[in-house]
């Protein structure tokens, strides 16, 4: 897959699913669909591109970080997995925020981007002041001979499938609710560096992750996992490993001045070096909250 922060070295023309999409949950996936679809039948038609901003524009105006689900690695990863071609990260800086809806289709959609097709959910919003809406794209692209495809908002037992409700579910250690509104499990993808080695002194080693600092983790507490073992910084699309069981803590170590959040797997009935080596877990189960032991 072609991933590009810069229009003028994207491929084109271009069959385009627009937005954030982080987590590319089911929802997202409904939107991603349409265009996939138009390019395998007609691949003249143009490149299944998806077009997302960087940072998320919630960042860029109030300065703070956020948490993702899918980091950059990540979201790449399971896009190529669905089919998509191109991945375009527009820079969101100030010029991009001060486009008019009618700025942005015709700059970015037309111009560089020679979009033949758009997909976008229904609740998406664009432009300064997010003032245009998915039927403002649809009015102003369509004397471009541009098509809009608004999906509707998707749902799975009566409740909306969100990045928001995921995390809440994250948050509230509901792995069964989170990874239903997925459509798979949640992962942490991570390279295991170098720890304290007390679960080895006690009898059962431990791999020590670092994860992307943007990362959005869980409840911290012990977890039911299924990890797969890879070099590369890519694993999410990894299907040559296989997933072996284990058991993973997210918790607070003391250091001088404060707490340090960490992520430790123990592989069941598996040994091995695994200094870096790039695991992802796939988390299954919430078994309990952290408990401090006795050493």
């Amino acid at each position: 897959m072609w991933i590009t922060s810069s229009l003028t070295t994207a491929k084109s023309p271009t069959l385009v699913a627009l937005g954030n999409f982080d987590g590319v949950h089911r929802g997202h996936q409904q939107v991603i669909q349409p265009v996939l679809s138009a390019a395998a039948s007609t691949p003249a038609a143009g490149h299944a591109t998806v077009v997302t901003f960087r940072p998320h524009p919630q960042e860029f105006f109030t300065g703070e970080s956020r948490p993702l689900l899918t980091p950059l690695d990540e979201k790449a990863a399971y896009l190529s997995r669905l089919g998509v071609e191109q991945l375009v990260l527009l820079p969101f800086d100030r010029a991009l925020a001060n486009l008019t809806p009618e700025q942005f289709v015709e700059t970015i959609l037309v111009q560089h981007l020679q979009a033949r097709q758009i997909s976008v959910g229904e609740d998406f919003c664009f432009g300064r002041k997010r003032s245009g809406t998915a039927k403002d794209l649809q009015a102003i692209a369509a004397p471009f001979g541009i098509q809009v495809q608004i999906i509707p908002l998707h749902t799975l037992d009566g409740e909306r499938i969100s990045s928001s409700a995921i995390r809440q579910a994250l948050q509230a250690g509901d792995l069964t609710k989170a990874n239903r509104l997925l459509g798979r499990p949640y992962s942490l993808v991570g390279q295991v560096v170098e720890g304290q080695q007390l679960g080895r002194m006690m009898g059962f080693p431990t791999a020590n992750l670092k994860l992307p600092k943007e990362k959005f983790l869980p409840r911290q507490g012990v977890y039911c996992v299924w990890v797969c073992l890879s070099k590369s910084s890519h694993s999410a699309s990894s299907h040559s490993s296989q997933a072996l069981p284990g058991v993973m803590n997210i918790g607070d170590r003391p250091t001088v001045g404060g707490l340090q959040q960490t992520i430790e797997v123990h592989l069941l009935d598996w040994s091995g070096d695994l200094y870096g080596q790039t695991l992802t877990v796939n988390l299954a189960d919430f078994l309990r909250p952290e408990q401090n032991l006795p050493l």
